[in-house]
């Protein structure tokens, strides 16, 4: 795959915050045994793989109940 421009994530996601903030959190459920959801190499690092899946919309961002 491709490198994803840092321009096009936050294109996508609108805030660097919450990009840094679903990437961690899908790299804390990948490093636990999550499926991931894109092809990926067995040595790719959780964080990579969480970024290759936000940039294919694998991966959405849920709203807060307030």
């Amino acid at each position: 795959m491709r490198n994803v421009s840092r321009d096009e994530l936050l294109e996508k996601i609108g805030s660097v915050y919450k990009l840094c903030n679903m990437a961690a959190m899908r790299a804390i459920e990948l490093n636990g045994g999550m499926r991931k959801l894109v092809d990926a190499e067995p040595k790719e690092k959780v964080t990579t793989v969480a970024i290759k899946e936000i940039a294919e919309d694998k991966v959405k961002l849920k709203a807060a109940k307030e």
